[in-house]
């Protein structure tokens, strides 16, 4: 079972890992190979020598694999086909169909899955919608509830996510949930019934009610959105910097239900049931009161499943759970690791994608180790110093996938969470229950209370500079390497190999992640949707050159893109960011980056040296951007050809011709950043360019390919080998333009595009005759559901 289970899960991940899905005739062949290599398994079932046994093992792990394989192959073709045509995009069509969960409030809208009644040819049958009151309005958004059914006018898009090194892949976040298609309403919108249309429905219109009764009851408290968190699984009333506490200490997995909380309710509901089975004489002649706390425990963990909304990390601990209690009912004793390898088949038999989600590895991760320690050992000392113990190799065994996944680890979670797991699990998850069950308000001001004292540790931890480890991203095989070394030692003292095992975890924490050689320099334009964020990279020093547009009043480029890449380049510290000019697409982001990573210098155009949009960062200097600045690093040259002066008070059009223009060269070549200058300033620098000064290798196009830049002339004078468009997917501008893209194409470079190819990376290496490498990130690492 192990040994098959295991196998299994490399072929899944191995499917999830492909760039294209195997050709639909190809599955049934890998099915029959399954097949035989069981055949040939089961033919020399026999006792045989120990050479055939190791052969029998081959033939299962390679039965298991093909099967994983072929499996995962067969339910990403099944989703893929529930796929909206490519000619509907963008195009209004009415659709009729019932909100399917329960609906997540936005500062001016709200945001539900809806699941189609009848979806025209063309149109899947599971949407993510976005309902905005208009843009200007002071009305309250649009009320929608779990289970209405509606009628809409809307406007749909196939899947799209930004593709960054180290960022979030929101498409394969929408396939494991079954989300073909997102878009907004636009335009009628007719409510057809207020009543829900499944049992699974009116369990989300519950989780509603809850919602908006503990929001009447906490108010605007600062943990309320931790109570409701722990109540249905609803997270978005955490603030960002709650978020980013819980990130330095280690202790989110405690407001995210998850196998803890699942386990937690099921063992007071056994614990519960065996005390009243106990006391019944009848009771306990009929069925065991071990089996009868089985089903106890399971009928309460499905239920506080569904009232956590049946995600998909809560899925996986019901599964678990499941397996556990089927065992026990079935009079089966099996071994701990057996039932752990029939969970694992049973999710991804269920959820094929679930591998690639962090919490899969981290909740089997950490089972793994609790079994490790506890299992065929004898119990020694208090039972609160076993927990230590656990908790302690809980936090210790997962800082290898913690470093692979978030480039990152908490160095003080067990401490942390020696203080915030007792107290969340045995007081406060039980309020907040509480009041789910009674309509009291007295559990939920408790439970905030005990959460307000327990976050003054917490957080007083988080603000320590110790707190958090950080680095780049490892490589893999180094990663499963500490990983193995990890597992080693936790086993008994005494274990041969304990030495050798420290080394390999003492290499992850020592890699760091490769930096251009002295006189080159990398070149990385990050894709942020409709904005701009690039980063320059030397041998030593590290400039942003603008940080991204916002997202909403809660999140932006900064936070979302550009930290996650910096930490998963290994950049602690920027030494220079530049702001090329005010517009929100190109500052939107600069305060998240200023509060999550040191910055020394700040180097504004485009009016902004005034009103330098970061507060409260203190100890870096600002600079105006203007004309004949420049230094170097590390042999790579930096000047700014542009503007002449800073406007004080400059219009929208002259803001953008105020942008900063930076050029960056090495004797392999240059590269030329413009902001949003419009024709008029391309002529300026043109005008004053001697000699072929202003040719550049690679060019990051102006205004994001706006027809009103990239002039003619501007073009014949730079000629460069590439041009990079930084745009958002299906802007509303029609960036870039099919014109300007034309221009530069008939010059002689190759366009790329950010919106399409993700990230796009230059590497500018030391040498005059050296080739530049150009590369995207859908390039280089591409997989089935992108674009689909």
């Amino acid at each position: 079972m192990r040994l098959f289970a295991a196998s299994f899960v490399v072929g899944v991940v191995a499917l999830q890992m492909q760039p294209e899905l195997p050709a639909a005739d190809v599955v049934p062949a890998f099915v029959v190979v399954a097949a035989l290599l069981s055949l040939g398994y089961l033919r020399a079932a026999r006792p045989v020598p120990w050479s055939w046994r190791l052969a029998q093992r081959g033939l299962v792990c390679a039965a298991a694999c093909v099967l994983g394989f072929s499996w995962a192959a067969v339910r990403a073709d099944w989703r893929l086909a529930d796929a909206l045509r490519g000619e509907l995009e963008s195009l209004d069509m009415v659709i009729d169909g019932r909100v399917a969960d329960l609906p997540q409030l936005l500062d001016d809208g709200v945001r539900f899955r809806f699941e189609i009644a009848s979806p025209p040819e063309g149109v899947p049958r599971h949407v993510l919608l976005s309902w905005y009151r208009p843009r200007g309005s002071a009305a309250p958004p649009p009320v929608v509830q779990a289970g209405e059914a509606w009628r809409f006018a809307v406007r749909l898009k196939r899947p799209h996510g930004q593709a960054n090194p180290g960022g979030f892949d929101y498409e394969a976040w929408l396939l494991e949930r079954g989300v073909r298609a997102t878009g907004y309403v636009r335009g009628s919108a007719e409510r057809l019934d207020e009543v829900p249309g499944s049992a699974m429905q009116w369990v989300h219109r519950l989780r509603g009610g809850l919602r908006e009764r503990y929001a009447n009851v906490l108010g605007d408290r600062a943990y309320a959105g931790m109570l409701v968190a722990l109540a249905i699984g609803e997270q978005r009333g955490i603030p960002p910097a709650q978020w980013e506490v819980f990130r330095r200490t280690g202790v989110g997995h405690l407001v995210a239900i998850s196998g803890l909380h699942v386990t937690l309710v099921a063992a007071a509901a056994g614990a519960i049931v065996g005390w009243a089975w106990r006391r019944q004489p009848t009771m306990v002649l009929r069925w065991p009161v071990r089996k009868a706390q089985a089903l106890a425990a399971l009928v309460a963990a499905a239920a506080y499943a569904l009232l956590a909304g049946l995600g998909i990390p809560v899925q996986r601990a019901l599964i678990m759970l499941f397996v556990v209690v089927a065992a026990l009912l079935c009079g089966r004793r099996p071994a701990p690791s057996r039932v752990l390898a029939a969970a694992l088949l049973c999710v991804l038999t269920f959820d094929p994608w679930a591998c690639l989600s962090a919490g899969f590895w981290l909740s089997f991760g950490a089972v793994g180790v609790i079994l490790m320690l506890i299992t065929g050992r004898p119990a020694r000392g208090p039972r609160w110093r076993a927990a230590l113990r656990v908790q302690m190799g809980i936090s210790l065994a997962l800082l290898p996938l913690l470093v692979l996944m978030f480039n990152a680890f908490p160095l003080l979670s067990p401490l942390a969470n020696a203080v915030a797991i007792p107290i969340v699990s045995f007081v406060v998850a039980p309020l907040v229950l509480l009041a789910a069950l009674l309509p009291l308000e007295l559990p939920l001001h408790l439970a905030h209370g005990v959460t307000a004292l327990m976050m003054v540790w917490v957080e007083w931890l988080s603000a320590l500079d110790m707190a958090l480890w950080r680095q780049s991203t490892p490589p893999l095989w180094l990663a499963l390497a500490a990983v193995l070394g990890m597992a080693v030692l936790l086993l008994p003292r005494g274990t041969p190999g304990r030495p050798a095992a420290a080394v390999l975890v003492a290499a992850l924490l020592a890699w760091q992640g490769a930096r251009p050689e002295d006189g080159a320099f990398r070149v990385t334009v990050l894709d942020v949707g409709q904005g701009l964020a690039v980063h320059v990279q030397t041998s030593g020093h590290d400039l942003l050159f603008d940080a991204g547009p916002p997202y909403g009043a809660n999140a932006d480029a900064g936070s979302r893109v550009v930290l996650p890449y910096l930490e998963a380049s290994g950049v602690i510290r920027l030494h220079s960011v530049v702001l090329s000019h005010g517009d929100q697409d190109h500052v939107g982001g600069a305060e998240s980056v200023g509060h999550g990573i040191a910055v020394e210098r700040w180097l504004v155009g485009g009016g902004l040296s005034e009103a330098l949009p970061v507060t409260g960062v203190d100890g870096a200097r600002v600079a105006a951007c203007v004309t004949g600045a420049g230094w170097e690093w590390d042999g790579v040259r930096f000047e700014v050809l542009h503007p002449l002066r800073q406007p004080q008070q400059a219009a929208p059009r002259e803001d953008n011709d105020g942008s900063c223009v930076l050029r960056v060269s090495n004797a392999a070549g240059s590269l030329l950043l413009t902001g949003d200058i419009g024709a008029a300033a391309e002529r300026d620098i043109v005008a004053r360019s001697r000699g072929g000064e202003l040719t550049a290798d690679v060019v990051v196009s102006s205004h994001h390919g706006s027809r009103s830049s990239s002039s003619d002339a501007f073009v014949a004078a730079t000629l460069p080998e590439a041009v990079i468009h930084s745009a958002g997917h299906r802007n509303a501008f029609g960036h870039p333009h099919p014109e300007v893209w034309a221009r530069w194409a008939q010059a002689g470079a190759r366009n790329w595009r950010t919106d399409s190819q993700g990230a796009v990376q230059a590497l500018f290496p030391p040498g005059q005759n050296s080739r530049i490498e150009l590369s995207a990130h859908r390039m280089v690492e591409p997989r089935y559901w992108h674009g689909r």
